[in-house]
């Protein structure tokens, strides 16, 4: 499948088409629609690049909810360490 974004789109935007599909990438990875290695190379850029940008925007590059932390916790009192 291919999808065209017009020209006059971009320039709606603000953005060149690889800004573009930067902000796709980051919005399919954070929303976890994408994984690192796919959303990089959406964005035509190398996983440390991308790993740059999720930085920049202050998108965590591990999601850790409430699930995984009574997990840990669990994990950890079965260890005895807790």
């Amino acid at each position: 499948m291919s999808v065209i974004i017009s020209d006059e789109t971009l320039r709606a935007c603000g953005m060149t088409e690889a800004e573009f599909k930067q902000e796709v990438a980051l919005l399919l990875f954070q929303s976890g629609k994408l994984a690192l290695g796919h959303a990089s190379k959406f964005a035509q850029i190398d996983k440390i690049q991308f790993q740059q940008l999720l930085k920049e925007r202050e998108i965590p590059l591990y999601s850790y909810d409430i699930e995984d932390f009574e997990l840990d916790l669990k994990n950890l009192r079965e260890l005895g360490r807790l």
